[in-house]
This record gives C-alpha cells, structure tokens and sequence, in this order.
C-alpha cells in the first residue's frame, strides 16, 4: 500500500494546468482571425506559428483531469463524488456564463447572445445534451468532462481499488476504440473514443504515483498514446480549419503530445517532487475560471481596441486582464461559494444517510485486489490536488 509522509500537492501539476490554459488562450488571441479581423499572421508571424497549437492545451487539460479524478474518488462514496464536483465546477462557471453574456449582448463585435433563454440553460452545464447553443464555445470541453464524471461514479458505486481501476481502463479502452464502428450512438457518446485516451493515460499515471510502475500500467499508456494520434488531424481539422490543417505539418501535434504524456510521467513518478513553488498553487488555482471567461470576453476587447492600441500591448494586456478577473473570480466567488455549496450539500447528504437503513449506506470498497496485481508499493503517498477540467479544454 501507499507509504505515508509524503507532501500533500503537486505543485508541479498546477504548473502544467497554468501552460495548458496558456496555451488555450494564446490560440485563441494570436491564431484566430476573428478577434483581429484578418489573420494574424501578418500581426504576430513567430508567435503564430506556435498559437496555432495552442488548442492541444484542451488535450493536456483531459490527460492531468484523469489523474486528478482518479485521485479524488479514492475512498470516496458516490455522495461525496458528487459534492466535491459540483462545488468545484459551478461556482465559477455561475459568474462566468452571465458575465460573458453580458459583455457580448453589450458588445457584439465578435459573437452574439440569440436568447435569454439560452443563458439559463447554459447555467445547468447540460447544454449540450440538449443542442443549446453555448454562450461561449469554450463550454464544449465541459459536457466532456461531465461524462467522464459519469464514468467514474460508475466505477465508485463497483468499489475504487487498484485492480478495478485497471479493469475500467481496459474496458473504456475497447469500448472506445470499437465505438465508432458498432453504430450505436448512446456508445460513441460515452465511450468519447477522440478523447479517451488522454482521460485513460491520466488515470494510468495516477496509479503508477499511488502503486509504483509496472509494465501493465506502462502498456496502458503506451496503448492510448497510440490510440490519441488517430484523431489528431480531426482535431486540427476543426480547430483550424480543413485548408490550414492539410497544409501544416502533422508532427509538432504528436510531439506537443508525446511532451504531455512525458510531463505528466514525470510527474507521476516523482520528478517534480521538490518543485514546491507556492505560486504555482494560486496559479492552478486559476487556470478554470481563466479557462471560463477568456475567449469571447478577450476576443471582443481585441477586437474592440485593435485600432487602437499596439497589438503586442494589447494582447498582453488582455491576457493579463483576464489572469487578473479569473483570480478575482477564484477569490470572492469559488471559494466562498464553494465551501457554501459543499457543506450545504453534505447536509443534504447526510439527511439521506440518517434516514436510509444502516444495511443500505453505500461503502467504498477496501482495495485488497491491488496486493495482488500492483508491483512493491512506491516510496511515496498519492498526493491530494484538487483540481477542474478542462480544459481541462478543455
């Protein structure tokens, strides 16, 4: 089992989330037409040809997603699944989605709010399940990650052990792999077989840091970096359109990849351990609502001022503005609203359990199966690191 005394954040994970929203929001500032009314290339020639990229950081934020999820479920029940979620994910995302609206219904230079009523549905997070318009495009990753929670509270309510962990795996693996072809849509749906792989990986990577490597954990990362490169050029495709994704090259793609694989192996198995800068934590802490509120409110402030101010000042002012506006989200919104939401919902929680029978409470199963399949236990204890989505994209 996990040796204890070990430190209780990976600094170095938050380090990674800060690049992958980096990256998401340089995309859509320096490699996007919209927000400069021509391609900017002509604006930013060196810088644009690493932003057109910077859409990978949604595959980044899936990958470190898979190894935050798999870690907070360990020893929870469903309930507390559940709580931990929804006060992660709403709080911000309440401000985020009526702030958005506002600026673009005040000012639709860029986008353009087509009803009220698309903002209230926005607020659920289930749009997308119902083909409501997003209020801002960024929200897609979320619904992504809303079914992978499905996935996982699946395997909570089966017990969160070592050895069901590596079942789940192999199990979505396949699934995955074969749902584009069975033809059943409810599958494909689930399955996500274009995003799979970096969940799966980052799950992976979470039991090597937990139990130590060994060569089934290895194949299966091995086996969904394989499996990611089959939509990566689908992927360029939608992020920078058909004619720009033919014409660029195929490797720097695979290569920031295979760079995000590696990370977060070496993260995994300890070699940012001593990496324990305090403002990285601040920093990861920003990174969703950042994610949140930075590309059609960025974009319509480009937009707006681009006449106006150099663009190189106003690229870096946006960017500021909003690392500026997500801390302020992070400090007087998620926070306390978060702490609020959660022990209000652990209330509600707990009511249900004094009023079900004792033989009914729902238990987390021990994990007496990883003695069995896991190698010698890791000189190191899982770290506990909160962290989103999503990015990720995502």
């Amino acid at each position: 089992m996990p040796q204890p005394g070990l430190k209780t954040r990976l600094a170095a994970l938050d380090g990674l989330r800060l690049v992958a929203a980096l990256m998401v929001v340089l995309y859509h500032y320096a490699a996007l037409s919209r927000p400069w009314g021509h391609d900017p290339v002509t604006i930013f020639p060196t810088l644009h040809h690493f932003a057109q990229f910077g859409w990978l950081g949604v595959e980044i934020f899936f990958l470190v997603s898979g190894f935050v999820i798999c870690m907070s479920v360990w020893g929870r029940t469903v309930g507390d699944f559940a709580i931990s979620r929804v006060s992660r994910l709403f709080p911000a995302y309440w401000v985020a989605v009526p702030f958005t609206a506002l600026v673009v219904k005040a000012w639709p230079e860029i986008h353009s709010i087509r009803g009220w009523d698309d903002v209230i549905i926005n607020l659920t997070m289930l749009q997308a399940g119902n083909n409501t318009r997003n209020v801002d495009d960024v929200y897609w990753t979320l619904f992504v990650e809303l079914k992978f929670y499905v996935l996982m509270a699946v395997v909570v309510l089966c017990g969160v052990t070592y050895r069901n962990m590596v079942i789940f795996c192999g199990v979505w693996t396949v699934a995955a792999a074969l749902a584009p072809s069975l033809g059943f849509p409810l599958l494909a749906a689930f399955a996500m077989p274009v995003y799979a792989p970096f969940f799966i990986a980052g799950i992976a990577f979470y039991l090597m840091r937990r139990y130590g490597s060994n060569p089934m954990l290895w194949g299966i990362v091995v086996m969904q970096l394989l499996l990611s490169q089959r939509y990566l050029h689908y992927r360029m495709e939608i992020s920078l359109g058909k004619v720009a994704a033919n014409l660029l090259p195929t490797w720097p793609v695979r290569l920031i990849v295979i760079a995000g694989f590696a990370v977060v192996a070496a993260i995994a198995l300890g070699a940012f351990d001593k990496v324990q800068w305090k403002w990285l934590t601040t920093a990861g802490a920003i990174t969703y609502p950042l994610y949140l509120i930075h590309m059609y409110i960025g974009m319509t402030l480009i937009h707006h001022f681009r006449n106006q101010v150099p663009a190189a000042v106003l690229l870096v002012s946006v960017t500021v503005l909003m690392m500026v506006t997500a801390w302020l989200i992070h400090r007087l919104v998620e926070r306390p609203l978060g702490k609020w939401l959660r022990n209000a919902m652990r209330r509600g929680v707990d009511d249900v359990r004094r009023n079900t029978p004792a033989h009914k409470h729902p238990r987390t199963s021990p994990d007496t199966e990883a003695l069995a399949l896991a190698p010698a236990p890791a000189a190191r204890r899982p770290a506990e690191h909160e962290a989103p989505v999503t990015s990720r994209i995502g």
